[in-house]
């Protein structure tokens, strides 16, 4: 098949007309409009997989400032993610650690000596306290949480 005086081998051709739109045939005889934006990236593309321009020379010393950058955020980005993550952990173990506190000064005295009014009393007030002071540890973990992520993603 002819296309512009070019023959096509079973791939896509490209053809120039004028106004910078230009159409593509294949085997199958089908005709699609290149824009102008298609146009400029094939033009793009091609010069890409050509390689550097001459004019373009690699500089060793550019090349090897940009990786050091590259890799002095990495690593710092790796460290804040790293501290992030610890500081969770530590709300976490200090959730768990006021837990036992408060479990053993409130509710065990009366556990150990079988005291069935310490028990009645001691449970509601251990459970206000827990509920109370670890929702607050809660709500301040998630919260860090979801600030650090915000910082981090957006």
């Amino acid at each position: 098949m002819q296309a512009n005086g070019r023959q096509i081998n079973g791939d896509v051709e490209l053809g120039a007309f004028g106004g910078g739109a230009g159409q593509v045939e294949a085997d199958n005889h089908q005709v699609h409009k290149v824009t102008e934006d298609e146009r400029r990236l094939l033009d793009v593309q091609a010069r890409h997989a050509k390689g550097p321009a001459h004019g373009d020379k690699f500089d060793i010393m550019e090349t090897g400032v940009h990786q050091l950058i590259e890799t002095i955020e990495f690593v710092l980005g790796c460290i804040s993610n790293t501290a992030s993550y610890l500081r969770l952990w530590a709300l976490s173990l200090a959730h768990g650690q006021l837990s036992k506190v408060f479990l053993q000064n409130i509710l065990e005295h009366g556990l150990i000596h079988g005291s069935a009014p310490a028990i009645f009393i001691g449970f509601p007030i251990w459970a206000s306290v827990t509920v109370g002071v670890l929702m607050v540890m809660d709500f301040l973990e998630c919260g860090l949480h979801t600030l650090r992520l915000h910082w981090v993603e957006f």
